[in-house]
Order: C-alpha cells, then structure tokens, then sequence
C-alpha cells in the first residue's frame, strides 16, 4: 500500500525495528509539513512579508533537497534530480532576502519532488548500516534524525512567515484546545548552585552546537517558576516601560526608537484596550497567556524593570534539567515520558496555553512550561560549547557564533515534538520578534536575600 504522499510502505517490510522506527518518524514530520501548507492559496506560496523571511515555496523545495543531499547522495551515493537547483535551495548560498528572485519549483514540482525524494531515502534507510558503531553520519540513524528535524524546523519558520502576513491569509487548522488556567502560584523558585552535567548525551541525533557533554558550575539563583505573563508585562507597559531608557540597554534603546516600538509585536490599540492578531483572528490581550513575540531588547528591559535580569543559558538548563548526573540524560524537564499533557508542542493549537497550564511537565526544579509555548530569551551569546567540533557541517551553526547572537532555549507551540529536548539551543538577533519568543526572569540569590 502507498503512503498518502507516495511513499511505498512495502519497503518498511524489510527494514529493522530502528529503521522502521525512523522511518515512521520522517513520515509523521511529512504529514505536519503537507497539513500545514493544506490551507494556502497558490498565489501565496511565493510571498514573502519581510526580506528576513522566505517565501513558502521557497522553503518547499529546500526541504526536498536537503533531504536528498543527505540521505539520497550523501548517504546513498546516487546524483541529485535536480542538480542546477542546489545553490538555489542551499540555505547559505542564497539568502532569504534573494530566495523570491532564484529560479524555483512551482508547488506541483515541489510535491512531486518530495515524494520522490522520499522514495528513494526509504531505499537508502532500507540499506543503511544503522549500527551504534558504524560511521557517524549513518551511527544510530544519525542523518535520518537530522533531516526530520531539519523539515520540523522549517515548518515552525514557515509559521513565522504565515503570521507575519497582515491580511489574515493563513487560516489554520486548530486540532486542539487550549487547557484552562491552573491554580499554579505564579512565584519563584530557589535553584541550587553546583556542578551539573549540561549538552546533549551521546545516542542518537543532537546538533553540534549541543555538543559535548560537559561539566558546568552555576551559584545558587532564582528564576520564575512559570514564563513571563501578559499581566505582568502590561504592568511593565503601563509603568512606562517603553519610555523609559534607564530600563534599556543602549542598542536596545536605540532599536525601540528607531522603529517606535511600544509593545509586543502584533499587538493594536483597540477601543478596549490592547488586542492581539493570530493568523486570522484578532482577539483581545489575554492576560493569562504568555507574553510572546517580544525581542530580547524587550525582554531585558522588562527584566530591568522587575529588578532582575535575564537568565544565562546555564542557568537555564539547570532550571530545566530532569537530571544532573554525567551518566544520565533526559529529553525533557520531566524526563523521558511523551510531550502529551505536559507540554504545549506541535502545532495543535496554533498559539499559547495560559501561563501554569502543564504542571505535570514541571522540572525537578519546580519550573513549568520550559519546553513549549514560547521560546525563551538568554542573556548568553550564542557559541560553541568546550571542545566544539563541527559536524556533519558548519554552517549549521558555527558561522553564527559570536557576540551578535543571543540563545534561547525550550521550544514553541510551533516546535514539533522531534525538535524539542531541554539541550536544544536555538538563536536569533537581539532586535528580532517574528520567533515565537517569551523570556522567564532570573535574580542572583545573595540579592534578593538583601532586600
């Protein structure tokens, strides 16, 4: 019987139970990937709202060839379909302000050439060495892992770019309704100080800049226990925290005059007060909800505000580990267990859950909602860990490194559950707000016992 993308699922017959295991996992990111593109026009796969972002189609057809440069050629060791389109499709070779100018793949194109692809990766996988031992891009599935979170990834960018069209254009399919509020104390918690094992495991796939394992030393600290709420960043907006440029960062003062920035990005003015735009649907300010799409200048100014400051990246993941021992390792802040009910993951609902709505995916620590819902600013520049070494190629991440990044950490409700793990680090600039981006504020301990 055929997949409903083409694929030929009598080839799974003869694959292992990792294999087939990897197999289902390249299939269900597909079917996000189709799901999601299901409600745009055709005129509209070739618009871009912004230069920082691509067109529809554009990212369409990157993820066909990604994934055939990895598992069909690389991998595979068979020529690619479409040769004199790889540096049109190669993320760093044509950067997204150029990507409505290269010569593309109309949407037919772009479909037939999925299924196609995927056809022939599901041969490779049938034939690969999966071994733990094996070479390192096939070890464990190594380069089928990559490339399902690679197309997860992208389906959260098109996201962004679907948001960011002011017309209401994009009408998703909400699957899933958001939990009610709980009686979860919006306070803070006391984190430890100590030496705790930080970055991913070995086993399975992980990025480079993940990477090593490593022993890190924190001093003992304070941080929200849920993500920073509406509420209280109306609070901030209504103290005149938008006007106040003690409570700024020079470039970030600079930036919110420039672009007379005087609240989240998508945020209006209406008769009752503030409103918030979703895709299709205009609804007023939750205050329940967490603050999102907020820059990292907002979020720092807003921690000013509040006496504190953004938390390092280190203390981050202190916050959200499930475990601290070199030894162990957990996904997520809960442990191991599925996403299900403890996170607001993988596009079901198509925005935010109110702030405290998952305890049950609350770390060791006591902090909830640290994967899912919003990302979360940083203090810390984005780079390597010790030890670094780029692979399986460094323009994943390494030619990001440096003082002009910042990360943030724990994943969106746009984040499929592939993507997500409390190692994972993504980063942006400072100024940007299309990201589906919160924050959670920090104190040093010894200052708040002052006061």
């Amino acid at each position: 019987m055929a997949s409903p993308f083409g694929t030929p699922w009598a080839i799974l017959d003869h694959m292992s139970r990792r294999a087939t295991a990897l197999a289902e996992q390249l299939t269900t990111v597909r079917d996000r990937t189709f799901e999601l593109y299901a409600p745009l026009a055709e005129r509209d796969l070739l618009r871009t709202p912004a230069p920082i972002m691509s067109p529809p189609l554009w990212d369409l057809g990157h993820i066909a060839a990604y994934e055939e440069l990895w598992l069909a050629c690389t991998l595979g060791g068979s020529p690619s379909q479409y040769p004199e389109l790889q540096q049109a499709y190669d993320a760093f070779e044509t950067p997204r302000a150029e990507r409505t100018k290269v010569t593309m793949l109309d949407a037919d194109g772009c479909r037939a050439y999925l299924d196609a692809v995927r056809e022939r990766s599901l041969d490779v996988l049938a034939r690969t060495d999966l071994d733990a031992g094996g070479p390192r891009l096939s070890a464990d599935g190594f380069a089928f892992e990559m490339v399902a979170q690679h197309e997860a990834q992208h389906t959260e960018t098109v996201l962004q770019t679907l948001q960011m069209f002011t017309d209401g254009t994009y009408r998703p399919a909400r699957r899933f309704t958001a939990p009610g509020p709980t009686p979860v104390a919006d306070d803070r918690v006391m984190v430890l100080g100590g030496s705790f094992a930080m970055g991913a495991a070995n086993g399975g796939f992980t990025y480079d800049c993940e990477r090593p394992r490593h022993q890190r030393t924190v001093e003992t600290f304070v941080i929200d226990r849920l993500p920073v709420s509406n509420a209280r960043h109306l609070a901030f907006m209504d103290d005149g925290g938008y006007s106040r440029p003690e409570l700024w960062s020079v470039a970030g003062w600079q930036w919110r005059a420039e672009h007379a920035i005087d609240a989240p990005l998508y945020w209006e003015r209406d008769a009752d007060g503030w409103a918030v735009r979703s895709f299709d649907q205009t609804t007023p300010v939750d205050p329940a909800q967490p603050v999102s799409h907020v820059s990292f200048f907002e979020a720092d100014a807003h921690a000013r505000w509040a006496g504190g400051r953004l938390p390092t990246e280190v203390e981050w993941e202190r916050a959200a580990s499930a475990a601290s021992d070199a030894a162990d390792s957990a996904r997520y802040p809960w442990g191991d267990a599925p996403a299900e009910g403890r996170a607001n993951l993988d596009q079901l609902m198509f925005g935010t859950a109110p702030v405290g709505a998952y305890p049950e995916g609350a770390s060791p620590s006591g902090c909830i909602q640290m994967v899912g819902d919003v990302w979360e600013w940083t203090s810390t520049p984005f780079d390597g860990y010790p030890g670094f070494a780029a692979f399986p190629y460094p323009e994943y991440a390494q030619v990001f490194f440096g003082d002009h990044y910042r990360v943030l950490r724990g994943g969106s409700w746009a984040t499929q559950p592939v993507a997500a793990r409390t190692s994972f680090r993504n980063w942006d600039l400072p100024q940007r707000r299309q990201i589906f981006s919160g924050f959670r504020i920090a104190w040093d301990a010894d200052d708040l016992a002052q006061r």
